[in-house]
Formats: C-alpha cells, sequence, structure tokens
C-alpha cells in the first residue's frame, strides 16, 4: 500500500453447478493462492450462476449459507477483502447478493439492483431487485449484518482505498449503481459478474469495463463466470479485467484453456494488477467537474482493515516513455493525429493573419525539423505554395557541416526557400560592442548566439510579412532550457505541446511516410538528423569537426527528464513516488536488457539499455543517476517558471502542457524547499 498502491485481483475459480461443497473449496483455493489485497469472484460462484429453478430448493440455499460461513472461516487468515457471490433470503425474497467478507467476518450484502429478463437471462423468476437502503439482517451465521445496495467499504489502513459492488446487469443499464457510488466516494468499483460469450461481446464488455473506470475516474475490477457453467444454451468464458481511470491493467481473455477443470484439483484463472490510489485521488481532485460528496447520500460505511504492507509494482507496467504511444500498431495513428493538430493550429494562425510566408529558422536538429515539418503540412493544408516558408539557416561558432547540410538538404526537399545568415560577424560586434572577450565560453557567448539568430527571424519577418515559427519543444520548456528571449520567443511555437521523446517519434514517422511514397531525399535526411545528438551547437565544435556540447550531457537525459514531467504534471506525484516509479521504469533487468547504449553514457550513469513493453529502447539507470537528475528536474522546473509564464501562442497536443493560459499557472517565484526536502529523505 505505499505510495497509493494496492494489489486487485479478479478472479475465476472452477466451479460445479449446484455442487456448494466443491465450490467453496474453489473460491478458498483461489483466495488462498491470491497476494492481492482485494479480491473479487464472480457472481453466484458460491452455488454457480446457471442453477436456474434450483435457486427455489431449500437444499442449495441452506448450503449456500452454510457455504459462505465455511469459506469465511477458511479465508479468516487471509489479509484482504474478499467479494464473492451468493443467493440470500430476506423476507421471502430471493437476493443475488455480493457477499463481502473480511478476515472471517461478513462485513456487508450488496443485492443487484438490477435484474434481466431478456434474451437468454430470466433471473427475474427467481430473484427480486435490491433495495437500495440498507437494513440488518443475520446471514450465515453473522448478525446484524449491513444489506442494502448502498453501501460503501472503507479500508482504514490504505487512505483512499474505498470498496463499492455492483453485480452483472447493473453495469450495463444506463445509470448505473456505481455511479452513484463513485459520487459518494467510492474509489474501486468490483463487479461480480456472470456475462456468457457471444461473438464480439468480449471487446464490448472491455470497453464497458474501461469507460465506466473513465468516466467514474476509478479502479474496476470485474470478474465473470467461467466454464464450469451449464453450457445448455450458453457458455461462459471467465472474462476478467481490472481497469483503472480508462486503462486496462489487466485482463484474462474469455475462454482461456486454464478455465478448465483439472484432475489434479481445482483450477482458476484471472486478472491482477496493481491499482494507483494516489492517481485516482489526483485526477478527481484536478477535475472540478467531479463531485464527491458522502454527506449528499444514504450510503452506510462499513470499515475494514487491511496489514500495511510493501506492494511490489511486479504486476503494474511502469512506462519509462509515457508521452510515447506504447502500442506499435497504433503509433503511427497517434502521431499522425498529433501532427494534424500541430499543422491545424499554425494554419489558423497564418490564415487569421493573412499570412503567406513562415519565418523559421532551421538548425538540422530535430525541434526545427519538426517544426519545418509543421509548416509545408500547414501550408498544404491552406494550399500555398511552400516556398512561401523561408528558412534560414545561420551558421555560428559551433555550427557542423553534418547540421548544417541537413538543414538546407531538408529545407530543399520540402520545397521551401532557403537562405544563409551567418551570425559570426555581428556576435563579433556584439562582443566588442559590450566588451566581452570571445575566448570566454561562458552563458553570454552561448546566448549572444541564440539572441542574434532570433533578432534575424524576427526582422526578416518584418520585411516579408510573415511569422516567425517556434522550434522549442514542451521538453526544453520545463526544465527552461531555452534562452530568453531569443529560441524561448516566436509568434507561434508549434511545437511547444510536444515532448522531446515524442519528436523523434514524429520525425521518424515522417520519414517513414517519405520513404512509402517514395521521396528517398527527404528520408535519408529526416533519418540522418534523427541520429544526430541533441545539441544547441553554441560551443566550438570538436577538431574534427564533430559536435562538442550535448544537451544531455548539461540537463540529463530526456528520457528521464520526460518522465518526470509526466508523472509530476500529469499524475500530480511527490518526488518519492515518483523516484520509486522511476527505478522500476528504468531497471536494468527487463527483457531485451542487452540492446544497444543509447548514446556514448555522456549523461552519467546509465550502463546499458533495456527495451519497453513495444521494444523500443530504453535507457537503464542506476540509482544515483536518477536521484541527481530528478533534483536538477525540480531545481530547473521551479527557477524556470518565468519564462513559461510569459511563453507565446502554441498547440496543446496530449495532456500535459506548460502554457501560463491554460494547463500552468504557476507563480514564477515558488520556490521548492518542501520537494527537495522530500528527495532528502530518501538518501
Amino acid at each position: 500500500m505505499r505510495d497509493g498502491f494496492i494489489k486487485v485481483a479478479a478472479v475465476t475459480p472452477a466451479v460445479r453447478v449446484a455442487d456448494v461443497e466443491f465450490n467453496v473449496e474453489s473460491c478458498a483455493a483461489a483466495v488462498l493462492a491470491s497476494d492481492a489485497q482485494v479480491i473479487v469472484l464472480p457472481e453466484l460462484a458460491i452455488t454457480s450462476y446457471t442453477c436456474e429453478d434450483l435457486f427455489w430448493q431449500d437444499a442449495l440455499l441452506r448450503a449456500a449459507e452454510e457455504g459462505l460461513t465455511t469459506l469465511a472461516a477458511k479465508t479468516a487468515e487471509v489479509d484482504a477483502l474478499v467479494l464473492v457471490g451468493v443467493p440470500v433470503r430476506v423476507a421471502s425474497k430471493l437476493y443475488n447478493c455480493a457477499a463481502v467478507l473480511s478476515r472471517g467476518e461478513l462485513l456487508g450484502l450488496v443485492p443487484k439492483r438490477n435484474i434481466p429478463t431478456y434474451g437468454e437471462f430470466y433471473e427475474g423468476r427467481r430473484f427480486s431487485a435490491g433495495p437500495e437502503d440498507v437494513t440488518l439482517v443475520s446471514f450465515a451465521g453473522f448478525d446484524e449484518v449491513p444489506f442494502g445496495a448502498e453501501q460503501l467499504f472503507e479500508c482504514e489502513d490504505a487512505p483512499g482505498l474505498v470498496v463499492a459492488a455492483e453485480i452483472c446487469e447493473d453495469l450495463w443499464v444506463p445509470n448505473p449503481p456505481s455511479t452513484a457510488a463513485a459520487m459518494a466516494g467510492a474509489t474501486l468499483i468490483c463487479n461480480l459478474s456472470a456475462s456468457n460469450e457471444l461473438v464480439g461481446k468480449a471487446d464490448y464488455r472491455r470497453d464497458l469495463v474501461s469507460s465506466t473506470s473513465a468516466r467514474l475516474v476509478c479502479a474496476y475490477a470485474y470478474a465473470s463466470a467461467g466454464w464450469g457453467e451449464s453450457t445448455q444454451d450458453v457458455v461462459y468464458g471467465g472474462h476478467c479485467l481490472v481497469a483503472e481511470n480508462g486503462r486496462v491493467l489487466g485482463e484474462a481473455n474469455p475462454l482461456d484453456d486454464e478455465l478448465l477443470v483439472r484432475t489434479e484439483g481445482p483450477a482458476c484463472t484471472g486478472a491482477t494488477s496493481i491499482v494507483d490510489l494516489g492517481l485516482i485521488a489526483h485526477d478527481r481532485l484536478r477535475m472540478s467537474t467531479f463531485e464527491v460528496d458522502p454527506t449528499a447520500s444514504g450510503y452506510v460505511t462499513t470499515l475494514f482493515s487491511l496489514e500495511p504492507r510493501e506492494t511490489p509494482l511486479d504486476a503494474r507496467y511502469v512506462d519509462p516513455h509515457p508521452f510515447v504511444p506504447a502500442d506499435r500498431a497504433r503509433r503511427a495513428e497517434r502521431c499522425e493525429s498529433i501532427f494534424a493538430i500541430q499543422a491545424h493550429g499554425l494554419a489558423k494562425r497564418l490564415f487569421h493573419t493573412h499570412s503567406a510566408r513562415a519565418i523559421i529558422g532551421v538548425s538540422g536538429g530535430l525541434d526545427s525539423t519538426l517544426a519545418l515539418l509543421v509548416c509545408a503540412r500547414a501550408f498544404d493544408l491552406l494550399g500555398l505554395d511552400r516556398s512561401g516558408i523561408l528558412a534560414i539557416t545561420m551558421p555560428g561558432f559551433g555550427t557542423t557541416n553534418r547540421t548544417h547540410d541537413n538543414a538546407r538538404a531538408m529545407s530543399e526537399a520540402l520545397g521551401c526557400e532557403l537562405r544563409e545568415v551567418s551570425i559570426a560577424a555581428a556576435v563579433r560586434q556584439h562582443f566588442a560592442d559590450i566588451g566581452h572577450d570571445e575566448a570566454d565560453h561562458s552563458v553570454t557567448y552561448e546566448n549572444a548566439q541564440a539572441r542574434e539568430r532570433t533578432q534575424i527571424l524576427m526582422d526578416v519577418a518584418n520585411q516579408e510579412g510573415g511569422l516567425v515559427i517556434g522550434t522549442g519543444d514542451l521538453s526544453e520548456l520545463a526544465l527552461g532550457w531555452a534562452t530568453f528571449n531569443a529560441d524561448h520567443m516566436s509568434m507561434y511555437g508549434v511545437n511547444a505541446g510536444v515532448p522531446k521523446t515524442l519528436v523523434r517519434h514524429l520525425v521518424r514517422y515522417v520519414a517513414d511516410e517519405a520513404r512509402a511514397k517514395g521521396d528517398a531525399a527527404l528520408a535519408a535526411v529526416l533519418h540522418d538528423v534523427l541520429d544526430t545528438p541533441v545539441s544547441p551547437e553554441l560551443l566550438p565544435a570538436t577538431g574534427d569537426g564533430k559536435i562538442s556540447q550535448k544537451t544531455e550531457d548539461l540537463v540529463g537525459p530526456y528520457e528521464l527528464h520526460d518522465f518526470f514531467l509526466y508523472n509530476v504534471l500529469r499524475c500530480g506525484f511527490g518526488p518519492a513516488k515518483v523516484y520509486r516509479l522511476a527505478l522500476e521504469a528504468f531497471a536494468g533487468d527487463r527483457d531485451g536488457s542487452d540492446g544497444h547504449a543509447g548514446g556514448d553514457g555522456g549523461a552519467g550513469g546509465r550502463y546499458a539499455s533495456g527495451t519497453d513493453a513495444d521494444g523500443a529502447a530504453v535507457g537503464t539507470y542506476d540509482a544515483d543517476t536518477i536521484m541527481k537528475w530528478l533534483r536538477k528536474f525540480y531545481g530547473r522546473f521551479f527557477s524556470q517558471q518565468f519564462k513559461r509564464s510569459c511563453l507565446p501562442d502554441g498547440p496543446k497536443v496530449g495532456s500535459v502542457a506548460v502554457s501560463p493560459r491554460g494547463d500552468l499557472r504557476m507563480p514564477s517565484d515558488a520556490v521548492c524547499t518542501l520537494w527537495q526536502r522530500e528527495l532528502d529523505g530518501l538518501e
């Protein structure tokens, strides 16, 4: 439960129709085999769901009640909240209930609210719709058990863990009980289900669970009945899901062979994952339209306890590249969407200002390459000739032949007008004017070049009646890695919402598209840009003409900083949690850890690389290196807000942005003492 993590399991045990003794043993075995702290079993798992009119038999109902007593006893030593389906008689009515167990106690009985009587379902023949109001009943040897739909189960030892239950059809109706439960404070909805398999139904069910967790900003655990149910007319597949705010974390596919009853004993299958209660709390906090008001409802809350424990993140994938689409099959689609947002944003600004000229400084680096590609797309959208794009290359003291040639080749391949303006003479004159020694390669030496380039772009834009297109990306803005009143400024910043790790994928996407269309020249230069080290090229090149100044040597690896940025701004996590997640994401024992090292190791501490879930290269870093750059991230993020407070317009493309007019309204003078102090406590 550390950092708000809790392990949740949705489990389908093997059952036999109306064989309560066998089913109880199977349910107990499934619970005892799990290390989760919330375990959800299917609808009517004690008896099996497909007993039909046998539910009217007193023998079955008495056995079910005794079976629940036995299950509570068998799981009394288990440190978990267990939800299992059981039929319950109350005042001459029969209800389809979720029994909630903890440490051998029956905490509550939550009845199914919506009883289907259509298609293959005819529950209304036997079961009544459960009441919302909670009363006290005696059942399975337990007295004063809360019975009713409006129940919550809150953990005293895991802040933020508030559990509610609904049963199968409850999820499929227009206004499911989970809506009211979430508005009353539930953060984890558990669904005990018996949903049969039909062609296409699994996809619909998965989407329903995922979308419900997104709409309610909660976690959702769904456990469905499996192969052991009667196949008289339908087949049950044991589809189990664990989702969190629109994202499926774990899934047991329906009709898995593991559902078959084994000769050596009961078999079960299921989905287990780690739910992040801290993320749910943050998402609800930042979403002003999500209102939780427990006092406005009639919900009865029952407390339960769990032993505080370290929750290993083995059942939760921590994405090292959270800004990059993880699914390779959809990566091109996502890149196209982002590229289109950038281009349409620029097209609107050009159209509004009646501009047929775009002025852009091209360096041969990644950011200016992406910005130039966006310009070309925007001109195409407006039906403008690409010759209206004025690409200016401005070689200075650190410009290498490689980047210079790439800037020229790319501009020519895109059909832009290319102009070269050397800044050397103007900067030397400026050094003389302010009395700066050219041999002094301090920040003045670097920034004077950057400001001279911006002055050229702005003045040429005035000459041409065009707009200066900014090239700085989201990662640079977050770190303040931009020269104030230089590359920090433009008339429209097309890359403002794109982090560095995503810039690379967008450029590669365009390169692949160019190659597919037979544009070998453009594809070749884009791939060479991708292989070029990230650098502002403000310091003289090495003796052999290679780039001497590498950004990641100075500010740290961008894959780390983008990871920090996402988890700090999107998720609202504190330093300790970000550090723990980074250790997990960039550990050195992932599959494929013998891949290429992703650079020369100049960033410090990079000793190998692995692969992410999609097989993409991921650097690996030791704990000291992660701590070093996390401190650097917080230091720069807080100290450089003044640069972000006066950013030019630019399109937002994802869930993280730093525009002072939208997503990040942060004071320029905030100090990071609290955040650094938390990091101090980890060392």
